[in-house]
C-alpha cells in the first residue's frame, strides 16, 4: 500500500464521520424544535372542576 492510498482512505473516513456528526446534529435540533413547539396542557384539579361546574349551573 502506498502512502497516497492510505492518505485517501483517511480522508474518506474523515468525510464519512463529519457527515454522520452533521446528520446527528440536524436530527437533534429538529427533535428539540418539535418538542418545544408542542403545546403542553394540564388537566385542571378536581377542586377547580367542581367550582367551574357550580358557577356554570348558577
Amino acid at each position: 500500500m502506498t502512502n497516497d492510498g492510505g492518505f485517501t482512505v483517511m480522508w474518506i473516513i474523515l468525510i464519512i464521520c463529519i457527515v454522520i456528526v452533521i446528520g446527528v446534529l440536524f436530527l437533534s435540533v429538529a427533535t428539540l424544535s418539535k418538542g418545544y413547539a408542542y403545546k403542553h396542557t394540564i388537566d385542571p384539579l378536581p377542586e377547580e372542576q367542581k367550582k367551574e361546574s357550580q358557577s356554570v349551573q348558577e
